[in-house]
């Protein structure tokens, strides 16, 4: 990363936004170079700035952020999107994983849950906050599982491995450990203090794993250990 991350914070409680606004501007690694409180304000702003993370809310007046994930990407095509919202409905989930979100975490998050998202989600990978992970892939072991909900994680399905258990003996046993703590949702810090390593250590071991599975996210692997039973 060259320089700090460029926001734009959507989010149409003012007092939220400006707490969240005041809370990312004491970290070094976020630069936020716009706000809005609707999807209006917020495509003005993106014919002005090109930044690389939208922040978004997703119960906004008007249209709904879902609705308009589409938009600000034909806005800006580099953009990458982060749902930071209190709905905890699956469909909603789903909509905007259709739509393109490149992650989808609650509001309930902790601050340090918050920047590690920020910083996964702009280096490209897919974020879910754990409790809406663990609806998604508590709703692969459910055979009637709602197709409109499957429809929205199709994009973080992994391969169909005929043999599960033989493609994790690629892994070594470091990396094992590491790939069910990330089922887990642990953040790459948490990791390694699990694990007692660096934690740039722990980001080689990930990026062995996701070469050796054939993965290219975490969401990736908590589907992997959930559609196959490894827990």
């Amino acid at each position: 990363m060259t320089g700090p991350i460029q926001l734009l914070v959507v989010d149409d409680h003012t007092l939220f936004r400006r707490g969240l606004i005041a809370l990312l501007s004491q970290d070094e690694r976020f630069q936020v170079v716009g706000e809005a409180a609707d999807v209006g304000e917020a495509l003005r702003m993106l014919d002005k700035i090109q930044p690389d993370l939208l922040l978004l809310d997703n119960h906004l007046p008007g249209v709904k952020g879902v609705d308009a994930i589409g938009a600000f990407k034909d806005a800006c095509a580099e953009l990458r999107i982060l749902m930071l919202t209190v709905s905890e409905d699956e469909e909603d989930l789903s909509k905007a994983l259709q739509n393109g979100a490149d992650g989808y975490l609650l509001k309930t998050a902790e601050t340090e849950q918050l920047c590690d998202a920020l910083v996964q989600v702009h280096d490209g990978h897919s974020v879910i906050s754990p409790a809406m992970l663990n609806k998604l892939v508590s709703g692969l072991r459910q055979p009637a599982y709602g197709s409109s909900v499957e429809a929205g994680f199709a994009s973080f399905t992994t391969p169909n491995l005929v043999h599960p258990l033989q493609e994790l003996e690629k892994l070594s046993p470091r990396e094992k450990d590491i790939f069910f703590l990330i089922a887990k949702s642990l953040s790459n810090k948490h990791i390694a203090r699990e694990l007692d390593i660096a934690e740039t250590t722990v980001k080689i071991h990930i990026q062995h794993i996701f070469k050796k599975l054939n993965l290219t996210s975490r969401v990736q692997i908590a589907i992997f250990v959930a559609s196959h039973r490894l827990t």
